[in-house]
């Protein structure tokens, strides 16, 4: 790789990495060719990126950045980097999927939103709600009490209706 092409690849990773809210780092040593496939597709499908770049240049972006210190000493070995935007639940999940059917693929770390997350965490960030999940128990924990209020009204409505009818049949009598 010559000096301009190291310098657009520095550019493009620091992009990656300050574009995105959560970065991961994956292992994927004895990952053959389909399965990484595969595992981009997954990643393609919650609009996560899944990249391999080369270890030192990874580090040298870090390094110009002044953040992500901790990926330094992971930086070892066949490690793939998977980039997320807004969804950064759907990464942990991917790979602790991939982790459990095929055993290859080992979780190293991640940064959300500048907190780092060692390879230990991946069952509870795997856990973790989707936004979309987040935001549905909100709207029912909202409409719960309106829902409630709404029954309320109506069976108030209901009674008086019935006192109403039964006092015009007795008049009536």
């Amino acid at each position: 790789m010559n000096k301009s092409e190291k310098t657009e690849m520095l550019s493009q990773i620091k992009d990656q990495f300050s574009n995105a809210s959560a970065v991961f780092l994956v292992d994927y040593h004895g990952v053959n060719v389909d399965e990484v496939n595969g595992l981009r597709r997954e990643f393609l499908k919650e609009d996560v990126t899944y990249k391999i770049y080369k270890n030192t240049l990874v580090k040298r972006t870090i390094d110009e950045l002044g953040e992500f210190g901790q990926f330094n000493d992971l930086l070892k070995g066949m490690v793939g980097i998977a980039f997320a935007g807004e969804n950064y639940v759907a990464p942990p999940k991917i790979i602790k999927n991939f982790n459990d059917k095929s055993k290859k693929l080992s979780f190293k770390g991640c940064y959300i939103e500048s907190t780092f997350y060692d390879g230990e965490q991946l069952k509870v960030l795997a856990s973790m709600p989707s936004k979309e999940e987040v935001m549905a128990s909100i709207v029912r924990s909202i409409a719960s009490p309106a829902s409630g209020i709404v029954g309320t009204l109506n069976a108030v409505i209901r009674d008086l209706i019935s006192v109403i009818d039964e006092a015009g049949k007795t008049k009536a009598a």
